[in-house]
């Protein structure tokens, strides 16, 4: 019988999801994808099949819980496995703390200790944590492969990790992580399909979505990034402070009287491009907008990029390559060409036609640092690493080297 693996994005706003068939030769198929996403009020199903023809949309009243939302799109895979069975899950695990720093089997004890890192990740921890809980009651004995968006980070260097704290605090795991290390390992693994030389060279990679980050790679790993001990940290995102000084949550917690749980709600949804704009979360919102502080936003946000971009070129040694990736940095020309511009010290020359039209390269000739536009697929990472784990899986398999054998029809996500 043909056999699939489901990969599982869960989140507190949506649930995505890809369904892989196993092929012959560990290759990847897609059977289908979607999302359940507005959770927390409109919970709404839309799924595709691998040409990005829709297959079922469906919609939930309010309140639905996230339990009964979950159950459904099991329900859903189970209905839509087109005679395979199912024989694994890969889930994105936001946090792996200082203990797990690659791809894992899930057990018993490795789920205690993903649950004890919800601390570092109270927000994204328990909702990646949920699909595998359920998961384990649906279809107990299900292979369940945990994969990490810190763990890509590990290979920084340990002075790069730390705080200026007591010991014993960094001993505790009180150190930069950083994220979406998912979303840059498929960058590390795509740029040589681009650029040949790019993987030895010096690569600063933009993440930019509604979570943002930027990532600088010196021969395909890891050296730095801009988030730290949490998904805060960097640039301004869609509701997500960025770096602020620590002053200012002492202030808000003595001065303002914010329990931890209002600051916690404040710094990760009440800030950012919704926070200084007052209007939306939504660059495309913001950048449609004549409103003096829609456009204020738009600049903080270039702004931060573009230093940090200084930043990762520093702890890089310079700068090669710079590439767009996510749904900002995707999709929206006119956030790269503001970065690319304020960023012409570095000797970067858009190529505006190119950028217009979305690249994939948008630099000109003349431009001492190539830039691309390269759409990330973390599911098709996850789906690999899963692959990878399965019982009478080569044994021999490199969980970071480029595997040209794993191929993906993945259409873009709706």
């Amino acid at each position: 019988m043909k056999q699939a693996m489901v990969v599982i994005n869960g989140g507190s706003s949506s649930i995505k999801f890809t369904l892989f068939a196993l092929q012959s030769g560990a290759r990847l198929a897609v059977l289908a994808l979607g999302a359940i996403e507005k959770l927390n009020s409109s919970p709404h199903l839309q799924a595709y099949d691998h040409n990005g023809a829709l297959l079922t949309e469906r919609t939930w009243p309010i309140p639905t819980s996230h339990a009964v939302l979950l159950a459904a799109l099991i329900d859903w895979v189970d209905a839509h496995l087109a005679g395979a069975r199912l024989v694994a899950a890969g889930h994105r695990v936001a946090h792996g703390g200082m203990t797990f720093s690659a791809p894992v089997v899930i057990t018993p004890s490795v789920l205690a200790g993903l649950q004890a890192l919800i601390p570092l990740a109270p927000m994204h921890q328990p909702h990646n944590l949920a699909p595998i809980e359920a998961l384990q009651a649906s279809h107990p004995g299900l292979v369940q492969v945990a994969c990490f968006d810190t763990a890509f980070h590990g290979t920084n260097p340990e002075i790069s990790r730390l705080y200026g704290l007591p010991r014993a605090l960094s001993a505790e795991g009180l150190r930069r992580y950083g994220f979406h290390g998912l979303s840059y390992e498929f960058i590390a693994q795509a740029l040589p399909a681009y650029a040949a030389q790019a993987p030895q060279a010096r690569v600063i990679v933009a993440h930019l979505g509604s979570g943002a980050s930027l990532c600088a790679m010196v021969g395909g790993q890891s050296v730095a990034s801009t988030m730290g001990f949490s998904a805060l940290d960097g640039v301004p995102m869609g509701t997500r402070c960025g770096a602020i000084d620590p002053g200012i949550v002492l202030y808000l917690l003595k001065e303002k009287n914010l329990s931890a749980d209002a600051l916690e709600t404040l710094l990760y949804q009440q800030c950012g491009l919704l926070g200084v704009s007052g209007i939306s979360n939504d660059v495309r919102t913001l950048l449609a907008s004549a409103a003096p502080a829609a456009r204020e936003a738009i600049d903080l946000f270039v702004y931060r990029i573009v230093r940090e971009i200084g930043s990762l070129a520093a702890a890089a040694g310079g700068l090669d390559t710079l590439v767009f990736t996510a749904g900002v940095g995707e999709h929206a020309p006119e956030i790269r060409a503001s970065v690319c511009e304020q960023s012409a010290w570095l000797g970067i020359v858009l190529d505006p036609v190119a950028n217009a039209a979305g690249g994939p390269c948008i630099s000109a000739a003349s431009s001492r640092v190539a830039v691309w536009v390269i759409g990330t697929d973390e599911d098709l990472v996850i789906a690999r690493h899963t692959t990878a784990l399965l019982p009478g899986a080569d044994a021999n398999h490199d969980a970071n080297a480029t595997a040209p054998s794993i191929v993906s029809t993945t259409p873009r996500r709706r």
